[in-house]
């Protein structure tokens, strides 16, 4: 028997809402609740307030998961400034009307604002496996999954490579032979995900209480992956094929209960992905090179051309490939350039808040407040 009931009435509930049906029987545990959420509650917050999983996130709203169902919950102006992310626990008021406090995340993905206010931007909370998800065509891009994978070790997510389309490609054998080449040590799944054979072999991943993330370009199967493990029934389109480009049918976040049980949040096509704050996550996706730089000879190298380097030594001896290295300083400086622009930013930001403070506190003294 299937745990959703399609005969429910959700006409009270937003439109968006109604779209993705809810498991009829839930529990904090299937929810993806953990003793490390447990842990950050009192006594009197447990008995009082209601834990709540984030499934949307709006302007000013947010959509939320308790064990009596969905909510729809307003954003106060605290937390639209400390920002909150799909996957996110928080806890609600006694009427279920307000969110009084975020709990402290597992996992976090994040990457650096397209704006030019050098911010960070939210991508999903909690996350325990990371479905990194490509095509076998020329969508293939190294260097992109590249950064997929620099959030994913950041983050402490277990990523997993999923190769899609299989069915429309003449050779797609040589595509997972790559892809293990270039992104050594991480697990490559090769599927027709129009297919129940294919969509079986990511069932593994799933489970009560876990979270999968799908992440990758527009047009390679994301939504299709999702249709295929939830009840989801979200738009579809394929990649064009005069250059392997997709188009949007995902344009926001959403969390979707997985048929055998966990949870599935589905992202927009993400074709540039600038880095911020995972420079470890980055030496983790290059940790061939990264293990080559405490053998160089000065500890300011720039292996280049300097005497003594044991990452040019090992390009010379044909044991590393010139194009990792040549990927990892790029992913490194980017990384690095971001992560000093945002603490230059929140820095103006903190000198601001006290020259307004004391301004202020200059005032109410003037006039004897």
């Amino acid at each position: 028997m299937s745990v959703y009931d399609h005969s429910r009435d959700f006409s009270g509930l937003p439109l968006n809402t109604r779209q993705f049906p809810i498991p009829m029987s839930l529990s904090l545990p299937g929810l993806g609740w953990s003793p490390h959420f447990q842990s950050q509650l009192s006594v009197d917050e447990f008995d009082t307030l209601t834990p709540a999983r984030i499934s949307q996130v709006h302007r000013n709203a947010v959509e939320v998961i308790t064990t009596t169902g969905p909510h729809r919950i307003h954003l106060s102006a605290e937390f639209l400034q400390i920002g909150v992310a799909i996957g996110d626990w928080v806890l609600l008021s006694p009427m279920l009307d307000e969110i009084t406090r975020l709990l402290d995340r597992k996992t976090l993905l994040q990457r650096r604002s397209a704006a030019e206010n050098a911010s960070a931007q939210l991508i999903a909370a909690n996350v325990d496996t990371l479905l990194i998800v490509s095509s076998c065509n020329a969508d293939y891009n190294p260097a992109r999954l590249e950064r997929y994978l620099a959030l994913a070790h950041q983050a402490d997510i277990e990523p997993i490579l999923v190769l899609t389309k299989v069915d429309t490609c003449d050779d797609p054998d040589a595509f997972i032979a790559g892809a293990r080449l270039d992104l050594p040590n991480v697990q490559v799944v090769a599927i027709d995900a129009t297919t129940a054979a294919g969509i079986s072999l990511l069932v593994g991943f799933c489970g009560a209480g876990k979270t999968l993330a799908l992440l990758g370009s527009s047009g390679v199967g994301k939504s299709t992956i999702t249709n295929a493990l939830t009840d989801a029934a979200l738009e579809t389109q394929g990649i064009r094929d005069d250059h392997a480009k997709g188009r949007h049918t995902t344009t926001a976040r959403s969390m979707h209960a997985i048929k055998t049980g966990g949870w599935l949040i589905d992202t927009p096509g993400m074709r540039a992905l600038r880095l911020l704050d995972v420079g470890e996550g980055v030496d983790m996706v290059f940790q061939d090179v990264a293990d080559l730089v405490p053998l160089c000879k000065f500890n300011d190298c720039a292996h280049e051309t300097e005497p003594g380097c044991a990452v040019q030594k090992a390009i010379k001896d044909g044991t590393l490939d010139p194009k990792r290295l040549a990927r990892w300083l790029k992913l490194s400086a980017e990384d690095a350039h971001n992560s000093r622009d945002l603490a230059q930013a929140h820095a103006n930001a903190r000198s601001t808040e006290k020259k307004v403070g004391g301004g202020r506190a200059k005032g109410k003294a003037k006039r004897g407040n």
